[in-house]
């Protein structure tokens, strides 16, 4: 057959097809030897289709899902990340306690990867000061679970549900010293920021000599490359100071009230 806006070409005639719901199958994909509904009332059969890319689907439809209900009440709250691995004796792990009981005093809840180290430190200091204590975990291959300071906790499986649950029930990021997690969680948040996906953002570094030459590298090169703007080098407040880390979340969220 001649298509008609272009003379002498040639295409084929429409194939042959089936339909299975929104899915069409052309050809030799129409030929199964059963039908959807078939399929789904058989008990009989290999197991293996829970580990197919549909069914995924449905189960990261459902921790979307569960995420959502979970925390749609919760508060205004602050995510704060850091090391699994900060021991309960080491000085960053009683730092941890500190902002989260700070922030409690300050009426935000604290949310939190539910792991131990500095996570569970600063569930625990969120906790210890009455405030509203929230561990988001997520399924890895050593065991980990929810630490015992965690008052509302949601466990993943999908590392992108978790972050979305992050992003969107938290109005600052604060960033105890950390690895590559932190790490993944802090640029993601300064990404969103800066395409305007998410409105105004803080992201606070806590600790000038953990996170100093980070930003410092930041400035030197990514800034001074053009690979980054001014505004976007803004987004960043790297302290010491407990007050100023909670000023700084206070003020951001008193901007967007106030424009809201």
């Amino acid at each position: 057959m001649t298509r008609p806006d272009v003379p002498g070409e040639q295409y084929p005639e429409h194939p042959p097809e089936k339909h299975r719901g929104p899915v069409v199958l052309r050809r030799d994909r129409r030929e199964e030897a059963s039908t959807t509904d078939e399929r789904l009332l058989d008990s009989r059969g290999p197991s293996d289709w829970v580990h197919t890319d549909p069914w995924r689907v449905l189960r990261i439809q459902a921790e979307f899902v569960e995420g959502f209900g979970a925390l749609a009440e919760v508060p205004r709250a602050v995510t704060v990340f850091g090391s699994a691995r900060t021991q309960r004796d080491h000085p960053e792990y009683e730092l941890g306690r500190k902002i989260g009981a700070a922030l409690a005093n300050a009426g935000f809840a604290t949310i939190t990867g539910g792991g131990p180290g500095a996570m569970e430190a600063v569930n625990r200091g969120a906790s210890e000061a009455g405030g509203f204590s929230i561990g988001l975990g997520i399924e890895l291959p050593f065991e980990q679970g929810l630490n015992p300071w965690v008052d509302l906790g949601v466990n993943f499986r999908y590392f992108f549900a978790r972050k979305t649950m992050f992003i969107k029930y938290s109005q600052a990021f604060i960033c105890l010293p950390g690895g590559f997690g932190t790490l993944d969680e802090l640029f993601e948040a300064l990404t969103l920021v800066q395409t305007k996906k998410v409105t105004k953002f803080p992201v606070v570094l806590f600790g000038q000599s953990y996170w100093g030459g980070l930003y410092d590298w930041i400035a030197s090169t990514l800034l001074a490359e053009g690979k980054i703007s001014e505004k976007d080098l803004d987004l960043l407040h790297v302290t010491d100071d407990i007050d100023d880390a909670v000023r700084v979340v206070l003020e951001s969220y008193q901007a967007w009230e106030d424009t809201h």
